[in-house]
């Protein structure tokens, strides 16, 4: 699974991509982002409140409970607002 992080949130994990291989119990982007938070103060910090990132799996925005497979590409980002 590739994780892709935009913004703030490339900043604060400190990377813009990770290919990770989750274990089995990670079946959806809020259980992802769970286990994520535990790979690094900075990734916790990033993820702390949800309500400021969206996820998009597959260039598709989608919600916490969109179910994953192992070979998904997942991006977090926080909101967008145009002008």
């Amino acid at each position: 699974m590739k994780v892709l992080y935009f913004a703030w949130l490339r900043t604060k994990t400190g990377c813009a991509q990770e290919d990770l291989s989750p274990p089995a119990h990670v079946g959806d982007v809020a259980t992802l982002v769970e286990w994520l938070k535990q790979r690094s103060p900075g990734h916790a910090e990033a993820l702390a409140d949800l309500s400021a990132v969206r996820a998009a799996v597959n260039q598709e925005f989608v919600a916490f409970d969109h179910a994953l497979a192992s070979d998904d590409e997942v991006a977090l980002f926080p909101p967008v607002t145009g002008g």
